[in-house]
């Protein structure tokens, strides 16, 4: 079972089509690609890249490609911001109608089903279903697409357009995302403390490398309200919950994969619960939760990689308090402290863990793409030098 939780929401999926025929073509359309993977929006997938003749005008051939990406941001400031790319690769927009030849041209194709008109931006865009430099590298990266309005699909389209000119393939880019190569990695575990977005990165992460997700479903514990008003009281039967309901998921979630085939990204792993006992069990509770802790982690898969995103107690309480669980509104700076300790202090003691720590205080990865490409960027890193 899948859980994603209320506040998470699933970004979109946009199509842009790029193009250029002033120049090094090749070289403007993989730093495009790079620019918008960088500053907008994640570039899960690339086209081929299709010398195709003018259309509308006499010039030079055109290179063009069609790039999948995800993104939160609405089509109006993804329009917004490719219009900036261009001018910083040095298109200059003109008043005068008709085409011209062009260093960069980069157009929103799709966003998700959206029907959209507006003076700016038309979505789909008006005319792609008469271009075969649009429709050819779209079928080869969404086969299954399906126009909104006319409600044919993309072969389908293909079939009648009256567009007869002729698009041969010149050059194969890999996608940023592709390039990360994190599919060297069967099974990654994402841990942080209360509040410091281990879920958000792990969602991110699995739709944009079209990953199996394996969420926590901290949600349904039933003594976590009664725990954060009476800690004392609800410490051990709150943390042997946590520990069996995690090897629970664990075990029937990770059965439903291939373990050397599927690509699974998780927002926990079982020895949270040593850590966060450690710190709420008095010291006899704690002797006899890790004996049946010890039992149970043996019999549990390991991740290939760990993430532990470190973020700062001030950082971790605004965190909260904007999510706005009740019950987690009184949970104490000291608390949060303890279990960041624990956490650091637990995985200096695993040798045999290949773990990335990575500081997040100062980072946000939902707003800020940039930020999201750092810990991407991380990942990678780790990956080459394992």
């Amino acid at each position: 079972m899948f859980v994603i939780l209320p506040q998470m929401k699933k970004q979109h999926q946009i199509l842009v089509s790029i193009g250029s025929n002033l120049g090094n073509r090749l070289e403007n359309l993989s730093r495009a690609t790079v620019i918008i993977h960088e500053q907008i929006a994640s570039v899960v997938k690339i086209s081929k890249i299709y010398e195709t003749p003018s259309w509308g005008f006499e010039s030079a051939a055109f290179y063009n490609a069609v790039l999948l990406i995800h993104s939160n941001k609405s089509p109006q400031k993804i329009l917004s911001q490719l219009l900036k790319i261009e001018k910083q690769m040095g298109r200059v927009r003109t008043q005068e109608k008709g085409y011209e030849a062009r260093i960069i041209d980069l157009d929103i194709i799709s966003y998700e089903n959206d029907i959209i008109t507006t003076e700016n931006l038309q979505i789909p865009h008006p005319r792609m279903q008469d271009r075969n430099f649009v429709l050819l590298p779209l079928k080869e990266i969404q086969p299954y697409w399906e126009h909104p309005i006319l409600k044919k699909t993309v072969a389908e389209l293909l079939e009648v357009t009256k567009d007869s000119s002729v698009c041969k393939v010149v050059h194969v880019l890999a996608s940023p995302i592709e390039n990360l190569g994190l599919q060297q990695y069967n099974y990654i575990a994402i841990e942080g403390n209360i509040g410091a977005g281990k879920t958000t990165l792990a969602t991110k992460i699995a739709e944009d490398c079209n990953a199996k997700l394996v969420l926590e479903r901290f949600a349904d514990n039933p003594f976590l309200p009664k725990f954060y008003k009476d800690q004392n009281r609800y410490a051990f039967p709150l943390e042997m919950s946590f520990l069996a309901d995690r090897y629970q998921q664990l075990h029937d979630d990770l059965a439903q994969f291939d373990l050397f085939k599927d690509f699974i990204v998780a927002d926990y792993h079982i020895f949270k619960s040593l850590i966060f006992a450690k710190v709420t069990l008095n010291e006899d509770e704690f002797r006899l939760y890790k004996t049946m802790f010890d039992i149970i982690h043996r019999e549990t898969a390991k991740p290939d990689l760990y993430i532990y995103l470190y973020q700062n107690t001030e950082r971790l309480l605004s965190n909260i308090k904007k999510r706005g669980r009740n019950y987690e509104q009184e949970i104490p700076a000291q608390y949060l402290e303890k279990i960041n300790r624990g956490y650091l202090d637990y995985i200096k003691s695993q040798t045999h863990l290949n773990v990335l720590i990575i500081d997040v205080s100062d980072l946000d990865f939902v707003k800020r793409q940039e930020d999201y490409v750092f810990l991407l960027n991380q990942i990678k890193n780790k990956i080459n030098n394992k």
